[in-house]
């Protein structure tokens, strides 16, 4: 059975990916190609000529018409036949699938299940973007060999942070800390805050801090594949509402959004906000690169999960008290993939 929810929208591309030329995805199994119609504006077609099933990717983008590597066929941005070499009458069968698209956040999102579900008040939302006072770093992109399951379990598991993530983010001294769990409309969050420590180097670079200082962790989970990370450092016993935190503290959010390729790999896109160093394209270029670093390192993690799940058949042999929010968040996403196959199967 599949663990895919269909009906949800799924980052595919960045924007600026798809240019005069094409991009070919694979999403929950299904290839894609997107493209810059003549009308359209960005579209996203099944990647499969109706004629031979050749993948359209291996052609040419034509005067905003996608045109067959094998006959020349031409379609446009609807995913109608509009030319064929060589004859006059096109068949009514010369026509390929188009899904929904939509741009938000600098990335295009594709909507795979049913098309007049297709709700754009349905794409996640992500905090403050646009808002002045935060920077953005965008266009992150990952390809990691896992189920995105398990990533998810991944996110959602602030204790393994402190031990994959030695040099990057993690903290030895959140280590003990426990992990409180809530639910929240379509979703839930992982958190703690490590209270009244000390500064830590990162901490004396952004803020002007002489003492102690509270660190907060929230790791968010948004059906069915949207992770969202907010960090928050203040000077010890700050009062703890967004617009003091904001304004008086370190705070970041990033963003991940998983997109399924199969059942074996996952299409990782992230972006990252922050208020600190607005302006430092140097620090911007360090950031980012730290920030990839940090989700190699998962990608690692996950894959030899991955890899041991397929030879044994197993999930996992034990649980352990910080598998509750990861339990939670899979148990949602497996009542929402119920739900969705049920509803599908009644019509």
């Amino acid at each position: 059975m599949t663990t895919f929810v269909r009906n949800s929208w799924y980052a595919a591309a960045w924007v600026d990916e798809v240019g005069d030329a094409m991009v070919a995805r694979r999403i929950l199994g299904e290839p894609l190609v997107l493209f810059r119609s003549a009308d359209e504006g960005i579209v996203a077609l099944l990647d499969q000529c109706p004629h031979r099933l050749l993948p359209l990717s291996m052609g040419v983008v034509a005067e905003g018409r996608i045109q067959c590597g094998y006959h020349g066929i031409e379609f446009n941005g609807a995913g109608r036949c509009v030319r064929v070499p060589g004859q006059d009458m096109i068949p009514p069968t010369a026509k390929v699938r188009t899904f929904p698209v939509v741009e938000r956040f600098g990335l295009v999102w594709v909507w795979m299940g049913d098309e007049e579900a297709a709700d754009p008040a349905l794409l996640p939302v992500v905090e403050r973007y646009g808002a002045p006072g935060w920077a953005l770093l965008d266009g992150g992109y990952q390809h990691h060999a896992s189920n995105y399951r398990n990533i998810i379990e991944n996110l959602m598991d602030p204790a393994h942070t402190t031990f994959v993530h030695k040099g990057t983010i993690g903290n030895p001294a959140a280590t003990d800390e426990p992990v409180k769990v809530g639910k929240l409309d379509g979703g839930l969050v992982a958190y703690r805050w490590v209270e009244n420590s000390p500064p830590s180097p990162f901490d004396r670079l952004v803020m002007e801090v002489t003492g102690s200082v509270d660190r907060g962790q929230f790791f968010y989970y948004y059906l069915p594949g949207t992770s969202c990370v907010d960090i928050i450092s203040i000077p010890a016993g700050t009062e703890r509402e967004d617009e003091v935190m904001d304004a008086k503290g370190m705070r970041a959010f990033s963003y991940k959004f998983l997109t399924p390729e199969d059942e074996r790999n996952t299409h990782f896109f992230w972006l990252h906000l922050r208020n600190y160093r607005l302006e430092d394209e140097e620090w911007a270029a360090g950031l980012r690169a730290n920030l990839d670093k940090t989700f190699l390192e998962d990608a690692v993690i996950v894959k030899a999960i991955q890899d041991e799940q397929d030879r044994t058949g197993l999930h996992q042999r034990t649980a352990l008290a910080i598998d509750r929010a990861p339990v939670m968040a899979l148990a949602m996403l497996d009542k929402m993939v119920r739900e969705e196959g049920a509803a599908v199967a009644a019509e």
